[in-house]
């Protein structure tokens, strides 16, 4: 079935060897495992490259686009290897096949660093190509030939051959294999690290359809679901009669459902002509829901557990270096502290949407998602279907954010579409996405560090309370024993409790991190005030000589003196130590993840409780190599001031065991005007490239608050902000 979204005229067609009318279509495959409808599969991945004729290049981006800029960056680095001209190429969106392409999905900032080198080789493989097929028409050797852009060049016999002349008989030859190349030098770079605009940009702002929620197939239908306040609560009575008495209401039926939060709840569907429609009729429905055994969960139960647990020995010990203990009983100084933040929503600009449509035991979906091979999986197992009979289209996503890793929204449409026996559009409300989302989880920390009479850090302990059962945590409520400092104080704890929940759980935007910068930055700032140091200073002591802390190649290895160099730059952008007015202060923050070390420095003002963001600087190493600067500035831009956001104002809150929150008014986000100006610098390091989409968020919230301290002498421990200051 044809989706009216893009000019199908435009849609890449991939398959190996010559391109229709001519041309060269290039499959070329690397070796590595992929996941392949969910088990580990010998299937190489595999990247496209079409050169019609006319010389125009088509590259499929084979990642989602959730605004990180990848469906532009990703082909920059074929193009670059290929050797084109920028303006000649094209890029369409992949479609949706493990077994082709491999991994698929956006989460983790992983695309940069798993595909850096991958399409590079893509590009060279091309290139190697079309040099053979011109070595072959010319009848002279390979190695005697170059390349300039779009064109193969013999400079001793003075001949030149378009891309386009050549494709055609590149596509009957072997390619070579990829270890055998050599890729560019970095210094001959004319489309990596050049700034280039969005692939989308220009049909984004004329509001051209690319969303799912743009999506129309023929026949369709508009769907609305109705689930209970309390997760996964079932339908206890309904009388579904005046649903059906609205104009255009097609069916409505109850969905028993299961229980699990990832799949198909409970609730009432209503299917219309128009989503209108299914409005109003799910409108007119009065539902009374089931008992539901979290229904007496709610977050100010969710403080005082964590207040008593606190005041009990940890459930169970994640690192122990040292002796804390009598470190602290030595201590010239010991200073302790609370930081708690609260569940946190995705907020997603566009609400998840789904359009399925579902005929003769397959289903075709149409979908926003971030991981498109799970909900593959789980629509497959929820409709009883094979997976190879389940085809998924990507679709734009309006913000991701890790919401769209979860794909309950997909495996709803696909059942509704099967029960109604035709194609639907499943359109969530905001509160609908708002009250049924997959939160960041909250936390408790309670914190003690030791000084010696130098100011010196001797010890440091963390009891992080937390959400699980036994040594399970909760989806995204886990924690790493090794947070910095570890490796940086001879005595070091971090111990851990966990409590129950009924609330759903997932990755938000730099998972774990996002909450974690903010309490170990924060105390961080508390212990240097303590000490009697600058804030800087007092990281930079701490930080020691550079040195790699953990393994090398783990995820949680640390180096110090990658992020001393951050450290030093953002300082040095903000003028960090000039003498500021009354009421207005600096703070500082620094934090690895992803890959990444960013640091940011916050400058505010604060008047009568009322807080202006005044400017942010953040200073970011996520090694040797910015593919696109344009994206890469955004990202960061954009991670600063989601950071920043999330901390003045946003919470969700549990009460009954249901979400209270419902739409922006009571969940702000981050208004333009009070938006400061993000300045942004790079640090190169010899390391591989990594991406940008998360790690600049984790130490905007604990600058933010650092520099309210500096402004105004009060410590902000517990998120959001809100009216602390009044």
């Amino acid at each position: 079935m044809t989706a009216i979204l893009e000019n199908p005229a435009r849609r890449l067609f991939l398959k190996t060897g010559a391109a229709a009318g001519g041309g060269l279509l290039l499959s070329f495959s690397l070796p590595g495992p992929v996941q392949a409808q969910g088990k580990a599969s010998a299937n190489p991945f595999s990247a496209f490259v079409r050169i019609g004729p006319d010389g125009v290049v088509t590259i499929a981006a084979k990642r989602p686009e959730i605004g990180q800029g990848i469906k532009t960056s990703m082909p920059m680095l074929i193009a670059e290897e290929l050797d084109v001209d920028w303006s000649a190429v094209r890029i369409e969106q992949a479609p949706v096949d493990a077994k082709v392409f491999g991994e698929q999905s956006a989460g983790g900032s992983t695309s940069t660093p798993d595909d850096w080198e991958p399409m590079r080789q893509v590009g060279a493989v091309g290139r190697a190509l079309l040099i053979q097929a011109a070595a072959q028409r010319w009848g002279v050797p390979a190695a005697g030939l170059t390349t300039e852009p779009g064109f193969v060049v013999d400079k001793m016999g003075k001949r030149r051959l378009s891309y386009g002349e050549l494709a055609q008989a590149a596509a009957g030859l072997a390619a070579p294999d990829p270890k055998t190349l050599v890729l560019k030098d970095p210094k001959a770079y004319r489309i990596i690290g050049k700034p280039q605009p969005q692939s989308d940009t220009a049909a984004i702002v004329v509001g051209k359809p690319l969303y799912g929620i743009d999506v129309r197939v023929p026949g369709m239908l508009y769907a609305t679901f109705l689930k209970a306040p309390v997760f996964a609560a079932k339908v206890a009575r309904v009388d579904l009669a005046p649903a059906k008495a609205v104009k255009g209401v097609r069916h409505t039926f109850v969905v028993d459902g299961g229980s699990e939060l990832e799949g198909l709840l409970g609730g009432v569907v209503v299917v219309a002509d128009s989503w209108w429609a299914a409005r109003k009729g799910r409108n007119a429905l009065e539902v009374t829901w089931a008992d539901h055994p979290t229904s007496a969960q709610s977050s100010a139960g969710f403080i005082a557990k964590a207040a008593e647990l606190h005041g009990q020995p940890p459930h169970r010990n994640l690192k122990t270096v040292g002796d804390v203990d009598t470190a602290l009983k030595g201590a010239a100084k010991v200073v302790r502290a609370d930081y708690s933040y609260p569940f946190n929503a995705h907020a997603t600009l566009e609400p998840q949407n789904c359009t399925a449509s579902f005929k003769d035991g397959k289903v075709e979906i149409w979908a926003p998602a971030q991981n498109p091979e799970d909900g593959r999986e789980l629509v497959a197992k929820t409709l009883g279907i094979r997976p190879e009979d389940i085809t998924i289209h990507f679709t734009r996503s309006g913000g991701g954010f890790g919401r769209r890793l979860m794909n309950d929204f997909m495996v709803e449409a696909a059942w509704i579409s099967k029960t109604v026996g035709a194609p639907v559009k499943l359109l969530w409300t905001r509160e609908d996405d708002m009250q049924h989302d997959f939160y960041r989880p909250a936390g408790f920390h309670r914190l003690t560090a030791g000084l010696d009479a130098q100011g010196g850090l001797t010890a440091w302990r963390n009891h992080f309370v937390t959400f699980g059962e036994g040594e399970r945590f909760a989806r995204a409520a886990s924690i790493g024993g090794t947070q910095f400092p570890y490796g940086a104080v001879e005595n070091y704890v971090q111990d851990v409790s966990v409590m129950p929940l009924g609330v759903p759980t997932g990755w938000l935007r730099a998972p774990g991190n996002n909450a974690y910068g903010f309490v170990f930055q924060g105390f961080t700032d508390e212990v240097a005030h303590a000490a009697g140091a600058d804030p800087v200073e007092f990281r930079r002591k701490l930080l020691g000589e550079p040195r790699l802390i953990g393994e090398p190649g783990k995820g949680d290895s640390f180096h110090t003196g990658r992020m001393r160099a951050v450290l030093d730059r953002a300082a040095e952008a903000s003028g960090w130590g000039r003498k500021t007015p009354k009421g207005v202060g600096m703070g500082v923050a620094c934090h690895y993840s992803h890959r990444g070390y960013v640091a940011v420095v916050v400058e505010v003002a604060v008047a009568d409780g009322s807080l202006t963001v005044r400017k942010a600087w953040a200073a970011a190493d996520v090694g040797r190599q910015i593919v696109n600067p344009n994206g890469a500035e955004q990202q960061v831009q954009g991670s600063v001031l989601d950071g920043i956001g999330s901390a003045l104002g946003q919470a969700i809150t549990i009460e009954n065991g249901a979400v209270v929150q419902s739409n922006f008014g009571d969940f702000p986000m981050l208004r333009l005007a009070d938006a400061p100006d993000v300045e942004v610098h790079f640090v190169t390091s010899d390391n591989p490239p990594t991406g940008l989409g998360e790690p600049a968020l984790p130490p905007a919230p604990a600058a933010l608050v650092n520099a309210i301290f500096a402004a105004t002498g009060k410590r902000i421990r517990a998120l959001p902000i809100g009216d602390q200051l009044a």
